[in-house]
C-alpha cells in the first residue's frame, strides 16, 4: 500500500531484511513461520507495516521416494486463484534498492500433511482485507494465520520436469507430466 491504496508490484523472491549488510551471506528466506514472524528480527518490522498478498493459482510440495523427489501440485478445488499472506521489504545498502518478499507458513492441514508438516498461509477474502489493513495491530492477525481448510484444496501428482530450474510453462502442472 502506498498512501493507504492497494497497488500491484513485483518483488524479488527471497526476503532481504532492511538491516542486512550483504545479501550474499544471507540464507534464501522464502518462508516466514507465522507463529514467530512477530518476534523474529528478520521479519518483525515488515510484519508490522509491510504486509502483502502473493497471488497464485497453485503451489508444489515434494514426496520423497528413495532418491526421487516427486512433485505434487496443490490448487483450489474450484481452480480459482488465491492469495498467500506475504511480507515485503526494501533493502537500500547496494547500488540499487531491492524490494523483496516472502510468504508465511503455518501448520499443514490434513491434505498437505501427507507430504509436509507446514503449508503456506492461504487467506480467504475477509482475511485478505484484514491482512492488508495498516491499522490492524499485528497481535490481531494471528487468528487468520491458520491452515486453509483441506476441503477447499485439491492436489495431483505432476511430472518431474518441474524439478528443473529452467523449465517453465503449462507442462509443469500437467498431471503426472503428461
Amino acid at each position: 500500500m502506498s498512501d493507504g491504496k492497494t497497488e500491484a508490484a513485483s518483488f524479488r523472491w527471497g526476503f532481504i531484511p532492511f538491516w542486512a549488510k550483504d545479501t550474499k551471506k544471507l540464507p534464501l528466506m522464502i518462508n516466514a513461520m507465522s507463529e514467530t514472524v512477530a518476534t523474529k528480527p528478520a521479519f518483525r518490522a515488515a510484519f508490522k507495516r509491510r504486509r502483502c498478498l502473493v497471488l497464485a493459482d497453485g503451489y508444489y510440495e515434494w514426496e520423497k521416494a528413495g532418491k526421487l523427489r516427486l512433485p505434487w501440485y496443490y490448487t483450489m478445488r474450484d481452480d480459482g486463484a488465491f492469495a498467500f499472506a506475504g511480507l515485503w521489504e526494501r533493502w537500500e545498502h547496494g547500488d540499487k534498492p531491492v524490494e523483496s518478499c516472502s510468504i508465511l507458513t503455518t501448520d499443514a492441514n490434513d491434505l498437505a500433511a501427507n507430504l509436509h508438516d507446514r503449508m503456506p498461509v492461504i487467506l480467504n477474502a475477509k482475511a485478505r482485507k484484514l491482512w492488508l489493513d495498516p491499522d490492524v495491530e499485528p497481535d490481531a492477525l494471528q487468528e487468520i494465520l491458520k491452515p486453509f481448510p483441506e476441503t477447499g484444496l485439491t492436489t495431483r501428482r505432476v511430472g518431474t520436469q518441474v524439478n528443473k530450474a529452467g523449465v517453465e510453462g503449462p507442462e509443469c502442472i500437467a498431471p503426472n507430466g503428461e
